[in-house]
């Protein structure tokens, strides 16, 4: 009953530490918690990750900016004396700079290992994404032949400290050795040389297809894909939306898998961000019943030459083994072998094509061909690619 009493009987002073402590123990996770909307609201939306330096910089960069945004000339990728295939494919740094709380497994255990090549000159805003998608998807390595605006130190240097992203220049080696490559000498490639624009790239990404299956070889890979940045793998069909269980779930003996392309139908002329904001697709007629391909063709075309503006032959993975080459730029190959190609009833590859006006304007600038029919004929292949500057150019 003493000790009772005794606690009982706390001087004033006591009782008023006590009650400065609850005050100042429930002030202080209100306060946290305000500045931490205050900071997450000043921070607000990002258009262009190279703008937003401060928001995006790696943690404990000095200068809160990503790799390779310095301008000195002394930070260039070193890679001008690597004649080695291998060695072009540059490695990456361990951070993850752009959405740096993403969290991805890389473990070795991971099957199968699918890696994705293209070629591509665009920006950050455009291959970021992408390349994010992906890797959600299960595809875990990347081999980026960079041209353009894609090689500037602004952009490969964030695509370097990527994990899973090897980025391969067009230097002076990688053409010599690409002219000593296989292909190079073979009939069905030859016939495309010496011409601009969609011709030249066409071949540039035979070639930087080849130099991918040596990498993807060597790297231990399971699938190899080659896509453009403008299209997306959609891995319908398959649990958890994984690309990795698709491919796991295949007999062993397939060797090629067709992934029909659908082309995406732009519903507006002031997109932005095709991936975000682009919904609505033309499915490809492999997806289609006969009778409704046919019975809605022309409503469908709406007066185009064909069924699709681009291609529609779709894209393909293919299983990483011996004798294994590129046979153009959607379809693989085997020199030993003819390989068991199946085609697949729901996955398919989303196409954003000429998601916004810039990209038909940046196909007519980007090849130095006159504004006449002989040399818009000359430029390029596909009968729409060739509708669009003729309209453009010629009146």
């Amino acid at each position: 009953m003493a000790n009772h009493h005794r606690s009982n009987s706390l001087p004033p002073s006591t009782h008023s530490f006590l009650s400065k402590l609850l005050l100042f123990l429930t002030i202080l996770p209100l306060a946290l918690a305000t500045l931490a909307f205050v900071l997450q609201w000043r921070g607000g939306s990002v258009s262009d990750p190279t703008t937003a330096t401060s928001r995006w910089a790696p943690r404990g960069s000095r200068r809160e900016v990503f790799p390779g945004m310095e301008t000195s000339s002394s930070l260039l990728p070193n890679y001008h004396h690597s004649s080695n295939c291998i060695n072009l494919g540059r490695s990456s740094s361990p951070s993850f700079p752009y959405y740096r709380d993403w969290k991805f497994g890389f473990e070795d255990s991971l099957k199968p290992k699918i890696c994705i090549t293209t070629s591509t000159s665009a920006g950050l805003a455009q291959i970021l994404p992408w390349m994010f998608y992906h890797k959600v998807i299960g595809v875990t390595t990347f081999y980026l032949f960079v041209e353009g605006h894609a090689a500037s130190p602004n952009v490969s240097g964030v695509l370097e400290s990527i994990p899973g992203v090897k980025v391969i220049y067009r230097t002076k080696e990688l053409e010599e050795q690409q002219a000593k490559s296989r292909i190079w000498n073979e009939t069905w490639l030859s016939s495309f040389f010496y011409k601009p624009c969609n011709y030249e790239l066409f071949v540039k990404q035979s070639l930087n297809m080849e130099n991918a299956i040596f990498m993807a070889r060597d790297a231990g890979m399971d699938w190899i894909i080659h896509l453009d940045t403008d299209e997306l793998i959609y891995p319908a069909g398959a649990s958890e939306y994984s690309l990795r269980q698709l491919l796991r779930d295949l007999p062993s003996d397939v060797d090629l898998v067709v992934f029909p392309n659908y082309e995406s139908s732009v519903e507006r002329d002031d997109i932005k961000d095709p991936f975000g904001e682009v919904s609505m697709f033309k499915k490809n007629y492999d997806h289609l019943p006969k009778e409704t391909y046919f019975g809605l063709y022309r409503e469908a075309t709406r007066g185009n030459p064909n069924y699709f503006l681009t291609y529609g032959n779709g894209k393909e993975a293919a299983r990483v083994q011996n004798e294994l080459r590129p046979n153009g730029a959607h379809r693989w190959h085997n020199y030993m072998k003819t390989p068991n190609e199946i085609k697949l009833d729901n996955a398919a590859v989303l196409h954003y094509t000429y998601a916004k006006f810039s990209d038909l304007t940046s196909r007519r600038d980007r090849c130095g061909c006159k504004p006449t029919q002989e040399d818009v004929k000359r430029c390029f292949m596909l009968e729409f690619d060739r509708a669009v500057p003729g309209t453009c150019c010629l009146g």
